[in-house]
């Protein structure tokens, strides 16, 4: 699955995998599922994209300073990549973030942030402790980026109210402030 997004962007949201039934189905990151949903409202309201809605690959939604990546780039059995999945991908995910200007990095669920974790351990903008997974969490890491953590917005999440519209906006007005 190709990532979506600006690549010169300055927020890199990372995500466990394509959604068998959205991303897979509609061939772009979060698209076509109620994850994507609640994730591209969320990211029109702080500004990071021209629409609310992606139905499809030729809908117009565009991003703005902002890219969406995965741990995964394909749909892991059950939603939960084994640690090969992880470890064929780490290569597609290196260069993504090479090739941009990121400085906030903003894991979407605990698998991605262990996977986010293992890069700024790699690329040597984090040592010691591995910080543990909060919904708000914020790292300061090396060279002026961060890592923020948010729950992901799975309908799990969502219709359990773990995760709530102003929770995922408030993370994204945060991820906008610490760009600028």
């Amino acid at each position: 699955m190709p990532n979506f997004g600006d690549p010169k962007a300055r927020l890199l949201i990372l995500g466990l995998a394509p959604g068998a039934h959205g991303a897979n189905r509609t061939g772009r990151m979060f698209t076509g599922d109620r994850s994507g949903d609640w994730l591209y409202r969320a990211l029109f309201e702080v500004g990071f994209a021209n629409q609310a809605e992606a139905s499809s690959r030729r809908d117009g939604l565009k991003l703005k300073d902002c890219a969406i990546t995965a741990i995964c780039h394909c749909a892991p059995p059950a939603n939960k990549p084994s640690r090969d999945e992880i470890d064929n991908c780490r290569d597609w995910l290196n260069a993504t973030i090479d090739q941009g200007n990121v400085k906030v990095l903003l894991a979407l669920g605990q698998i991605a942030w262990k996977g986010t974790l293992d890069q700024a351990f790699y690329r040597g903008w984090l040592t010691g402790r591995r910080p543990r997974f909060a919904h708000g969490q914020q790292v300061s890491l090396s060279g002026g980026k961060w890592l923020l953590a948010c729950y992901h917005p799975s309908q799990q999440n969502t219709f359990t109210g773990r995760l709530t519209r102003k929770m995922l906006r408030d993370v994204f007005q945060t991820a906008r402030q610490l760009i600028e």
